[in-house]
């Protein structure tokens, strides 16, 4: 029988699925056969022919669980699902029943499980089928992922610790993540202080990391909808700094930061021209991650043939400069299987920074 571990959070952008990439890398260490599932997806996509939860194919992708891929996904609601559940359309025992057989089915094949839930405890409720009671019904001690701070990591956890302890489930840890460098120390402490009132244990996950939180490239063609133009090598580069080319020429080029990404409107010539000119130099490159060009005006042709010559990577888009800015401003970065740098740096921090020994001692 495999051991396992049911994977929670207080909520969304707490840092789930990085912990599940690190609990992964880490087991596969010390098991020979290490596995994952998603039982309930929220988020359906198409990978290998097959439809599944996004999370569980980005899993699948990194850690070549192909053999595994008819279990590790075995709930996935598209759109609608909700209502027809609701309706007595679709009978919720028969999901619950899915998810446990594909458990099982895992379980025959791992040494280890990690099983990744849906949100907070309460996420599946709607159909019967909350986060808490997933966990129970598999039978898995959870570890609940935190963001960082004090009186909200108390507030949020306790509010998941009291469903998780209504349906009889253990919960074994919490793991604060996304933690100031600065404030760790006493920020874990304070913690410690809290939850040992509340009967759980407590350990400091991944720092805020600004590699982690920021967008690719890649990422950006995506949440655009449009293609990443000229050097496709650049397409896992991670923006640190995003700017609206609004001002002079020369201003915008004073402005530049490590790593920026520079949303130029489409008529902008000259910037485009300096920008891409720029790209060339490797002293500049450094500080240009690429450009987004908005705007319903073509680019003239003699810009787009620098632009085309420099390599400089852009996403070109039709909508407005300002819908563009707020577009990328907006969206919270999630590692894809593409982000070669993003992945390489969890799996370092994980040997750094979490003791997988006693965190399998706690299950």
């Amino acid at each position: 029988m495999a051991r396992k571990i049911f994977v929670a959070a207080t909520g969304q952008h707490s840092g789930k699925t990085t912990t599940s990439l690190s609990l992964m890398h880490l087991a596969r260490k010390k098991y020979g056969r290490v596995g994952f599932i998603k039982p309930l997806g929220p988020k359906p996509c198409t990978y290998a022919g097959r439809s599944m939860d996004m999370d569980a194919a980005l899993i699948a992708e990194i850690y070549g669980l192909e053999d595994h891929l008819p279990f590790m996904s075995p709930v996935v609601l598209p759109p609608g699902a909700t209502k027809q559940v609701l309706d007595g359309r679709i009978d919720s025992d028969s999901l619950l029943a899915a998810m446990k057989a594909a458990t099982a089915e895992l379980e025959k094949r791992c040494d280890f499980l990690v099983i990744e839930g849906s949100g907070h405890s309460g996420v599946g409720t709607v159909i019967g089928m909350s986060n808490a009671r997933v966990a129970k019904e598999l039978d898995a001690p959870v570890m609940i992922i935190s963001g960082g701070g004090i009186g909200n990591v108390v507030d949020n956890v306790a509010l998941n610790l009291a469903m998780f302890r209504q349906e009889g489930v253990e919960v074994g840890l919490v793991l604060a993540n996304k933690l100031l460098p600065a404030k760790r120390e006493e920020s874990l402490r304070y913690l410690q202080l809290a939850f040992g009132k509340l009967g759980v244990t407590v350990w400091g996950g991944f720092n805020y990391s600004p590699i982690l939180a920021n967008p690719t490239l890649n990422r950006i063609a995506k949440i655009l909808e449009q293609p990443l133009m000229g050097d496709a090598a650049a397409a896992s580069r991670i923006i640190h700094h995003v700017q609206l080319g609004a001002a002079s020429t020369q201003r915008v080029a004073d402005l530049l930061e490590e790593s920026s990404l520079v949303l130029v409107n489409s008529t902008r010539d000259e910037l485009l021209v300096m920008l891409a000119s720029l790209y060339r130099h490797p002293e500049h490159r450094n500080k240009i991650a690429g450009l987004v060009i908005p705007g319903l005006q073509p680019v003239s042709t003699i810009t787009q043939m620098i632009i085309d010559g420099s390599g400089i990577p852009y996403v070109r888009t039709e909508i407005t400069n300002a819908a563009a800015f707020t577009t990328v401003n907006s969206d919270v970065s999630k590692i894809t299987a593409e982000d070669a740098e993003k992945i390489a740096m969890v799996r370092q921090l994980a040997e750094a920074e979490l003791d997988f020994d006693a965190i399998d001692a706690l299950l």
